[in-house]
This record gives C-alpha cells, structure tokens and sequence, in this order.
C-alpha cells in the first residue's frame, strides 16, 4: 500500500513519512499542486494526505481534479481552523480533515481508517491458494504446508490470522484489527488473546520450515507478513 503525503513544508513531509514508513505502507512525496496530480495519474497511490495551501494548484483545486476520475481516499491537512474553510474541504470530495498543529499519530490513524472504511486500492485477494515464503496457503481446504511439501496443523483461528497477513502482505495488523477481522466481532478482550494465537502460529511455522521466521512483529503496533 502507497500513501502519497503532499504538504510544501518538507520537514511535515519528512516527519509523516517516519511515521507511515514504520507502519508498512510505502510513501511518496509532493511538494506542489501539479505534481501531486502527475503523482496520483502515474502512480499506483492508496490514498492521499493533502495539504491546502500548496504551490502551482492549491489543494482544494487538487481534490476537485482528482474527483473527476477517482475515489482515492484523501485527508485534508490545514492550518485554518475555521468551519468554513472545513465545510469546503469536505464539500470539494475531501473524506477528512486534520488541523496543524496536528499529532503524527492522529494522522496515521485518520488515515488507516479511511483505507479501512473505502477498501481504495486493496490488494487482498480471495485466491483459493496463495504461496508466500516457504509456505503454501490452500483456502478452500483450510491446509498450510511448506513448499517442500511439510504439512503444517492449525487451528481454525490460526489459520484464520495467517490468511489474513497473508492476503495483505506489507500491511500491519493491530491485535484489535485481527480481532475483528478474524474473531468476527468487535474487539473487546484484551490485546493477550491475539498474542497467545499468534504465538502458536509462529511456533508451528517454524518447526515445519527449520526457523523460518514468516510473521513479523512490528513492535508497538502489530503484526505482519512481508512478500
């Protein structure tokens, strides 16, 4: 997943990147109204996090441009406070708005749920047999074995968590995401739960492949699978 951060203060820019860099997604930069749309036509970008007052095109004019051919989820960032200038953000196709000074976690967050709520650009897949690694992942059977042929025993709910990861790969999954997602229902036990499964997974993972390591833990935030 590629979040494009468009903002003509480039330190915002470069302070964001860390932030979304470090959750998985891949970033592009933009430091101008133009080069944000040659940007979104040329590139394969999820969403957009959009300054309003940029260089060349301002932001505002960007998302009326963009609305013309896409729904590309976009998050509008301003140092205007005021409900009129959030009114026409909005008004203009904007599906969020974020006032400066803002928290670089608000912002990821704002941003995860627009992707989560829009499902713009995802690359999850419902194949019935998916190779990542050294394993391979039989869905309509619900069987994992290695590549070498090793069968790999899960539970329901592991299987469940390793098609997930593996269906996203890239993508960081909070213990609560897998909850839901996995569980089927909303979140409400403790982060412990997922660990404990996601445990057993690894554990089982690794004796059938020697050690691999396929699900990785992004410390603070969650988990995930890398293609």
């Amino acid at each position: 997943m590629r979040i494009l951060v468009a903002d003509d203060d480039k330190e915002i820019c470069d302070l964001l990147e860390i932030y979304i860099k470090n959750e998985g997604f891949e970033v592009e930069k933009a430091y101008d109204g133009q080069d944000v749309l040659n940007k979104v036509e040329h590139l394969d970008i999820d969403c957009l996090i959009l300054d309003v007052m940029m260089p060349k095109k301002s932001g505002l004019e960007v998302v009326k441009e963009i609305r013309k051919e896409s729904s590309l989820p976009i998050l509008m960032l301003s140092a205007k406070t005021a409900d009129i200038d959030k009114i026409r953000g909005l008004t203009n196709g904007a599906d969020d708005y974020v006032v400066k000074p803002f928290n670089p976690l608000e912002v990821l967050a704002r941003v995860k749920s627009l992707m989560r709520r829009s499902g713009y650009g995802s690359k999850e897949t419902d194949a019935d047999e998916l190779e990542i690694g050294p394993l391979i992942i039989r869905k309509d059977q619900h069987q994992v074995e290695t590549v070498d042929g090793v069968p790999v025993q899960l539970t329901a709910l592991e299987f469940g968590i390793l098609h997930l990861l593996a269906t996203n790969p890239n993508r960081v999954f909070n213990a609560d995401e897998i909850f839901e997602k996995v569980w089927k229902q909303e979140s409400l036990v403790p982060a412990k739960t997922v660990m404990v499964h996601v445990s057993h997974l690894r554990d089982k993972i690794e004796k059938a492949t020697g050690g691999e390591k396929v699900v990785k833990t992004v410390w603070g935030v969650g988990y995930k699978i890398e293609n």
